[in-house]
């Protein structure tokens, strides 16, 4: 009886097991994705030497208008989108790392759609639009629009560039970001949505290691989905998408309702008419960093708002994933239960763990190496102990469909 248990013990985690070892396959090299760019670094830093030469500069093809595909030096035009609500103490940075970017300022456009702030937020866009080496712009909600879908399609609305794109308030990109997407895109010019990697930064939480890991792993599978075809999931915090195709697959439409999902929804949407033009960036200068939530209640907030989404999910990939995800951690803990009462399948149960945390460590591996944070794999452990209360605290409080986020209560 015990060897039969144990074999169906070991059922769950050895599929796992080989799910992620083929996803670790999809997990791209910096090389394969992002080709080294043909501008040398002297003559990115003629391109913007100060803001002063800048400001003399004649018009960019953004701002004349003219919608073309690419710059003088090849490289393709970009719009960047970013929802804001209440962001006047995050969106300084943010337009620092923009100002950072060494792909040279006239090659892309800044779009800032305010969602209703009572904190200043729309005063500071319109004062640094006054020194801005980009394109800057201020777009507002009309009353009776809200949310970040609401924010991004307004934005997209009175873009002018082809390509878009996204970042968060309170995200920073690193100098190269800009740079890694124009490099991608002119190597690959059939692309139509393109997901970049993220990186937790400390939130002053005693977790942070811990949320750190968990991200990674949300990360490094999505990138591995991407890789073989199958997407699941992205991050908002930074992402590019074809224009035209965001309009010819009906943007947010048909998700209007739904508060989160704004990434997802369009990655399953583009992949479905461009099944061979969506790729993941993964190139360690493309890493965007975003802060980790504070407290604890913070975090729930965010999960059960990431959570609310799955079940409108119209792709199989996702629900397959999800069920293969919980299947294996009940079975883990339920392997524990068992071996209490069953002392002869503690062998069985520890190779069952085994099984699953060294498939984790040999998928995170490669994606912890592009974010430059191996040393959080040391929380692999604590994480799966973790991981059983936790999915369950959020799964319960998503089926509610409530949530307060900016603000708002949320349904």
């Amino acid at each position: 009886m015990e060897r039969l248990l144990g074999v169906a013990l070991l059922l769950g985690p050895a599929l796992y097991a080989g799910v992620w070892a083929w996803l670790r396959g999809g997990i791209s090299s910096p090389n394969e994705t992002s080709p080294p760019s043909s501008l040398s670094k002297k003559e990115g830093g003629l391109a913007f030497s100060s803001t002063l030469e800048l400001k003399a500069s004649p018009p960019s093809l953004l701002e004349r208008g003219l919608g073309g595909e690419a710059n003088a030096e090849g490289y393709p035009l970009f719009s960047v989108l970013i929802a804001a609500r209440d962001e006047a103490a995050a969106l300084p940075h943010l337009l620092q790392a923009l100002r950072n970017q060494s792909l040279p300022p006239r090659s892309f456009e800044v779009l800032i759609a305010d969602d209703h702030s009572a904190d200043g937020t729309a005063a500071l866009v319109r004062a640094a639009t006054k020194s801005a080496p980009f394109a800057l712009r201020l777009i507002a909600l009309s009353p009776g629009h809200t949310g970040k879908k609401a924010a991004l399609t307004a934005a997209e609305a009175q873009a002018r560039a082809p390509w878009v794109v996204c970042t968060d308030a309170d995200c920073r990109p690193g100098p190269g970001w800009l740079r890694a997407y124009a490099d991608l895109l002119r190597a690959q010019p059939a692309l139509h949505f393109v997901s970049g990697p993220v990186r937790l930064t400390p939130g002053g939480a005693w977790f942070d290691g811990l949320l750190g890991l968990e991200f990674a792993g949300l990360g490094g599978v999505g990138a591995g989905c991407i890789g073989r075809g199958r997407p699941t999931m992205c991050n908002g915090a930074n992402l590019a998408f074809r224009r035209s195709t965001f309009r010819v697959v009906g943007g947010y439409l048909d998700n209007q309702g739904i508060a989160s999902g704004d990434d997802e929804f369009l990655l399953h949407k583009m992949h479905q008419r461009h099944p061979a033009g969506i790729r993941f960036l993964a190139a360690p200068e493309a890493v965007v960093d975003t802060p980790a939530p504070a407290t604890l209640r913070a975090l729930l907030r965010q999960r059960v708002r990431w959570a609310s989404k799955y079940p409108h999910y119209r792709t199989a990939a996702p629900r397959q994933l999800a069920l293969l995800v919980l299947g294996t951690n009940l079975s883990l803990a339920a392997g524990l239960g068992l071996a209490l009462v069953r002392p002869a399948l503690w062998p069985w149960v520890g190779a069952a763990w085994a099984l699953k945390l060294s498939a984790d460590a040999w998928l995170l591996w490669p994606f912890l190496t592009l974010l430059k944070r191996r040393r959080w794999l040391a929380w692999l452990l604590p994480l799966q102990l973790l991981y059983a209360p936790y999915a369950l605290a959020v799964g319960l409080a998503a089926r509610r469909g409530r949530y307060a986020w900016k603000g708002r209560q949320v349904r």
